[in-house]
């Protein structure tokens, strides 16, 4: 396997900002030539990237037989695209090295938790505005490297409206929630062109409710984009793999029921793709 970091500074970037691959290297001995890549974005409110939603997920794709991704993105005191065009950065990096690094171009996919869902779900949504291809110097043409093949959304922040996690667009916004909140209210931004998406969320969320999957859910059935959404019964707001590999030391992320979410990303993946 190789690991290999890369620096991201763009208009905004915090020194941190950086993304890191975990590469299957390619042998003549498996059939396998290609494969997916999983591109994880952290939750942690945009306020911080949290280790728990990080490596562990990159490493369970890796178990998977796909390669892995972890992107750690510019936070508060950053703002807004400042995130979404080190994304967008990190979605051509790995377009444009696909043939060295044997992944497939066409199952790139993004994974984000919470205000990392929303992170994943704005590439979903935005991927081919013009401001995104004009940070990153790309031409029309090129304008689809952003786009991810798929979305994997882990209790995700969407809607800026009565169900928002109110602190996460404070800090993603700044001093433009006001002015911006409307437009990140991602329920609202979804077309025919938003890529399919695996959701799951927890009905005893307290910090994201629920309603923010079921809003997202319900916009991309009204535009004909397939999804696969699952609703816990139980279960407390950042789970990670809800198993014990990522419990946090007050032992509350720790829902045993909710560890079949992974697997059941597994068989999306596999039966999206045909693998």
């Amino acid at each position: 396997m190789r690991k290999e970091t890369f620096p991201i500074q763009v208009a905004g970037s915090q020194p941190y900002a950086e993304l890191t691959v975990y590469l299957y290297e390619h042998s003549g001995e498996i059939a396998i030539d290609t494969r997916p890549l999983v591109l994880v974005c952290p939750g942690g409110g945009y306020a911080y990237t949290s280790d728990r939603e990080a490596d562990p997920l990159a490493m369970q794709f890796l178990a998977m037989g796909y390669h892995g991704a972890v992107l750690r993105y510019s936070c508060a005191p950053a703002v807004y695209p400042t995130a979404l065009t080190e994304l967008a950065w990190s979605m051509a990096l790995i377009r444009r090295n696909a043939r060295d690094w044997y992944v497939n171009p066409e199952q790139v996919l993004v994974l984000g938790c919470s205000a990392g869902g929303h992170l994943a779900a704005s590439m979903g949504v935005f991927w081919k505005e013009a401001f995104l291809a004009g940070a990153l110097g790309l031409r029309e043409e090129e304008q689809r490297l952003l786009r991810p093949d798929g979305m994997i959304l882990c209790y995700p922040v969407i809607t800026s409206g009565e169900f928002a996690h109110r602190g996460s667009f404070q800090c993603l916004l700044g001093e433009r929630e006001t002015e911006l909140s409307p437009r990140m209210s991602l329920e609202n931004q979804v077309d025919e062109d938003t890529p399919p998406a695996f959701i799951w969320h927890t009905y005893e969320d307290g910090a994201v409710p629920v309603e923010n999957s079921l809003l997202f859910v319900g916009a991309l059935r009204k535009a004909k984009v397939p999804v696969e959404f699952h609703m816990y019964p139980r279960g407390s707001h950042g789970l990670s793999l809800a198993s014990r590999l990522t419990q946090n030391p007050s032992g509350n992320a720790l829902q045993q029921e909710c560890t079949s979410w992974i697997g059941l990303a597994h068989t999306w993946i596999e039966h999206w793709y045909n693998l």
